[in-house]
């Protein structure tokens, strides 16, 4: 990709030099932390874990989101980590196989919880929203991107709409993603929880370090 930090491919590798990069940026903003891995994945160290959860405590002004398909490991160690206001923890579900993670991710500490149903490859069925402040659907793209039918959509809309959890649908996806549009129901659902669009205060210092 051009990119130094990805000169090891899919091999794991930690960028301890990018662990303060967030503290640099004075301005608020969104943070993806891990778009092209998984915090939670096995062998990454519990105490680069919670490294990363300190920076993030103490960059109170950002909102970071963290997504993972380790449910389990998230699980696990949750109750090790200290859990900021401004941290918005994931959990990626394709199918009613992976429904068990909405539960890991439903017990752990964490002050918001989303759900990243992308790509959607399945209906998932009695969905429990319970707990969950934020869902993102979207289907898979690229040449050989798995078909997302408009029922399984519709089903989850419905159940964000029934117990008032901001819904968007970020793509239909297919070879032609662009082609394929966001529009759902003749609109385009970009809901969003309020409190990712308020300031986050700063933690009392009562919250401690990691």
């Amino acid at each position: 990709m051009g990119q130094p930090n990805y000169r090891n491919g899919f091999e794991l590798t930690l960028h301890e030099h990018m662990l303060d990069r967030p503290l640099l940026w004075k301005s608020p903003r969104t943070i993806f932390v891990n778009s092209m891995s998984d915090l939670f994945h096995k062998d990454v160290p519990l105490e680069f874990v919670r490294r990363v959860f300190e920076v993030m405590r103490q960059a109170h002004w950002h909102t970071f989101q963290v997504l993972t398909k380790r449910a389990e490991r998230l699980e696990a160690v949750s109750d090790q980590l200290v859990w900021p206001a401004n941290v918005w923890m994931g959990g990626s579900v394709e199918g009613a196989r992976y429904l068990h993670r909405i539960d890991s991710l439903r017990r752990t500490p964490a002050r918001a919880k989303i759900l990243s149903l992308e790509p959607l490859l399945g209906p998932l069925g009695a969905l429990d929203l319970s707990g969950i402040d934020w869902v993102i659907v979207g289907g898979e793209s690229g040449p050989k991107a798995r078909p997302m039918q408009e029922a399984w959509v519709h089903d989850i809309q419905r159940r964000c709409v029934a117990r008032g959890v901001p819904f968007f649908f970020k793509q239909w996806g297919g070879r032609n993603k662009k082609q394929a549009g966001r529009s759902l129901l003749g609109r385009v659902w970009d809901e969003m929880p309020e409190r990712a669009c308020r300031p986050v205060p700063a933690l009392a210092a009562a919250d401690g370090a990691a």
